[in-house]
């Protein structure tokens, strides 16, 4: 999220205040809160545009592809890629899955560098939900296709047997790891990123008009530098679903 706010002459606005949520349509389903807040308004806006994206780009396609129907046609041959090479033959059944994840994470990210917009994924309970339906996933794929030998992946190949009482409680807590440093590897690198804009810009808008420059000239770095954050989020975030699905296919 990067609502650039004015603060106050004087006075530096707690930059976690941004990243608050307050509904704006109250709402509630059996006792339960489901109001209708800022990052909810977001996701629809990211998925809306992921779905004018690829309208856009098959709308007139052509033998020779121009303009986005060629950036489309990249992107999904380079997530093809990342599947295969990942999952072998079979990784082509969850290339939809991987693809929307991609995209929907990558507009998201590029939506909260948008001045007044709300950057999704940096809350956790976002990508905590994320994180846990992709490694959720590879656990209903491991034993769908291997039964209980799906379990052989706490112990390496070539592990001797006396080691498999410390080997096995280690994989265990690594196993149940992974949807926790995957969620928060994203949250933490959106949040961070976006903080150090607020607090530059603040620093822009409170200095004074001979010292005004300096946040400034670092603002317009750092925004460069999250523009670039937020696509190399999106890879390592869909690369790494690709290897926890690779690892329940091939059972590594």
């Amino acid at each position: 999220m990067c609502p650039y706010e004015t603060p106050i002459a004087g006075s530096m606005e707690n930059p976690l205040h941004h990243f608050e949520l307050h509904p704006l349509i109250p709402l509630s389903l059996f006792g339960i809160d489901i109001s209708i807040n800022k990052a909810v308004v977001m996701m629809w806006i990211a998925s809306g545009l992921v779905f004018l994206f690829f309208s856009v780009a098959t709308k007139r396609r052509s033998l020779v592809p121009r303009r986005v129907q060629n950036l489309a046609e990249m992107a999904v041959e380079f997530l093809r890629g990342l599947v295969v090479e990942n999952m072998g033959p079979l990784g082509h059944k969850f290339f939809p899955f991987i693809a929307t994840l991609f995209f929907f994470v990558l507009f998201a990210n590029l939506l909260g560098l948008i001045p007044g917009a709300y950057t999704v994924t940096s809350q956790l309970m976002v990508t905590g939900f994320f994180a846990l339906v992709v490694y959720g996933l590879s656990l209903v794929v491991g034993f769908a296709l291997h039964g209980l030998h799906f379990l052989t992946i706490l112990a390496p190949a070539g592990t001797p047997g006396w080691l498999l009482p410390l080997m096995v409680p280690i994989e265990i807590i690594s196993q149940l790891a992974r949807p926790v440093t995957l969620a928060v590897r994203l949250f933490a690198n959106m949040t961070a990123g976006h903080i150090i804009l607020i607090v530059l810009f603040s620093l822009m808008m409170t200095a004074p008009v001979y010292l005004g420059w300096m946040p400034f000239g670092f603002t317009v770095a750092i925004y460069g530098l999250e523009l670039f954050v937020a696509f190399i989020q999106a890879y390592i975030f869909t690369i790494l679903a690709c290897v926890y699905l690779g690892d329940a296919v091939k059972l590594h």
